[in-house]
């Protein structure tokens, strides 16, 4: 018999699926100390937990665990790095309490709309004030939704008997995949522009913090509102602070920087405030945790590692390729344009990746839109593109072109139907070390993606590379190294320069209008 732990307040279903499985002894304990749980069960070969921190200490009290599952999305509280020095498979139970956060969204909208939350405050306290609450009602207004994975998907389905106007932000979905969910795809600034509500649905990485800044706040409608349920880093919160103050914007807000008691900074702009319910339904509950226990048992039984987070390559691939493929994707996503909207990815494979074509699609997948998952499989890889309105297509390679162990990503998307982009980039692994080799028809590159990177694309002639430098010296930024290659076909050069810190969003602009580039980005691996 194994044994799994479970300290936390997780629906029974778990326990009991394990149990009826025969081969599992499950001790359950709700808001045990778990430490102590562990020091008194070191053969643990599992746990299940849900928000509990797991620790270096704990994994290390635990010599026989094999796994943990986390009984949601986020594993933030899990020190995955240790538990992979111990052998420990880290697992999530993606898109399991989706519709809770879908439907808390709503909920908020709705809430705040009838001041509900004062008016409850103020009828309990033998007041009758009908007139001070006077509310709004949510038909008939714009809804502006942005990342329409699977949870912002949902809530257009979930809002479309509200008879609302839908819009939505994504760079991966496609206009035909956005219509078929009624929503209205559109960029940033006008999703900011023209909606009444604005419900953020991204994940926070280097690209989405602050993503809501001043800039996008300045465009919001007088009274507008905003809904974070997403995370809170998002969000720029001094913009939003003066926002709310010039133009009365309302905020309601689920997430914090840390899930715990005390004071919240947004305190006194936040018009509702919750503490991060969104996953927190009796449904999302017992979802996750059924999906916990089969992902547990297909992990023992089939060594099904789908969703596994810590532990992203697959026995004889070495752990570079994934991270190549990924770069690759990043790298040709920034190529295409953020604004593009993606319609095809083609990759090629070439040596010993071949048979690792559909392991090696996860990652790219999961750069290609933050929405996607990167703990979860091939099949989930090829359905995200497919209800994106992505096609996909893995090449016959010729291995008579010698490019040994490498890879090609081609992406094609388009701002507009008649205006398509497309970026074809190559690389491979030298030495452990990622290297670019191509990028469109510029040759020979031989680039290391590490640290901070400028590209700029631009017609080619004398001066340009010293006027870029010249800027970058101005604004105070070091550059360590230069690659700047030309396309003699199509009269083109492409300049990438590694910095020694993060570029400014005005320098690069300012840069790709002096230089009148074709494409320009800022990035970092």
């Amino acid at each position: 018999m194994k044994t799994v732990l479970i300290p936390t307040k997780l629906d029974r279903v778990a326990r009991e699926r394990l149990e009826a499985h025969g081969h599992y002894a499950v001790i359950q304990e709700e808001k045990a100390d778990l430490l102590k749980l562990a020091a008194q069960h070191p053969d643990a070969h599992a746990l299940i937990v849900r928000s509990e921190k797991v620790t270096a200490e704990i994994l290390d009290a635990l010599p026989s665990l094999k796994a943990v599952v986390r009984a949601g999305s986020g594993y933030n509280t899990i020190d995955t790095r240790h538990a992979r020095k111990r052998g420990v498979d880290v697992m999530t139970t993606p898109g399991a309490n989706s519709n809770a956060v879908a439907e808390e969204v709503i909920a908020l909208i709705l809430a705040d709309a009838r001041h509900l939350v004062a008016a409850d405050a103020s009828c309990r306290a033998g007041e009758w004030e009908k007139t001070k609450f006077m509310g709004r009602e949510l038909t008939g207004k714009t809804v502006g939704i942005v990342g329409l994975g699977a949870i912002g998907r949902l809530l257009a389905r979930r809002l479309s008997g509200f008879e609302v106007k839908l819009l939505g932000f994504d760079p991966v979905v496609s206009e035909e995949r956005a219509r078929q969910i009624g929503v209205e795809l559109v960029d940033l600034p006008a999703l900011f522009e023209r909606s009444d509500y604005v419900t953020l649905h991204i994940p926070e990485n280097s690209e989405t913090k602050g993503l809501v800044n001043a800039a996008l706040l300045g465009k919001m409608k007088k009274g507008a509102t905003l809904i974070n349920c997403a995370r809170a880093g998002v969000i720029n919160e001094n913009d939003l602070r003066q926002a709310k103050a010039e133009k009365g914007l309302r905020f309601l807000n689920d997430v914090y920087p840390k899930d715990e008691p005390g004071p919240k900074s947004v305190a006194d702009i936040a018009d509702i405030m919750a503490p991060h319910l969104g996953a927190s339904t009796v449904e999302a509950n017992r979802n996750a945790a059924r999906q916990a226990a089969e992902e547990l048992i297909e992990f023992d039984e089939k060594g099904i590692t789908s969703y596994v987070v810590n532990r992203d390559i697959p026995e004889g691939l070495d752990r570079a390729y994934g991270d190549l493929a990924f770069t690759l994707a990043k790298l040709g996503r920034l190529v295409v344009g953020r604004e593009a909207k993606l319609k095809q990815v083609e990759t090629s494979f070439y040596g010993q990746l071949k048979p690792f074509a559909k392991w090696l699609l996860v990652p790219i997948t999961a750069a290609l839109s933050d929405e996607f998952d990167r703990s979860s499989d091939a099949k989930a890889a090829r359905q995200y593109l497919k209800d994106s309105g992505v096609d996909y297509r893995d090449r016959q390679t010729d291995e008579n072109k010698g490019y040994g162990n490498s890879i090609t990503v081609d992406l094609m998307g388009g701002v507009e139907a008649d205006a398509l982009r497309y970026t074809s980039i190559r690389g491979t692994v030298t030495e452990g070390l990622l290297m670019i080799s191509r990028i469109n028809d510029f040759h020979k590159l031989y680039f290391e993606p590490r640290g901070h990177c400028l590209f700029f694309i631009y017609k080619d002639r004398p001066g340009i590379l010293g006027r870029i430098g010249a800027a970058l010296a101005q604004a105070g930024i070091n550059i360590d190294d230069v690659r700047n290659p030309h396309d003699t076909k199509q009269d083109k050069s492409i300049a990438i320069l590694k910095v020694n810190c993060a570029v400014p969003g005005e320098v690069v602009r300012s840069i790709a209008e002096s230089i009148e580039a074709f494409s320009s980005f800022h990035i970092e691996f």
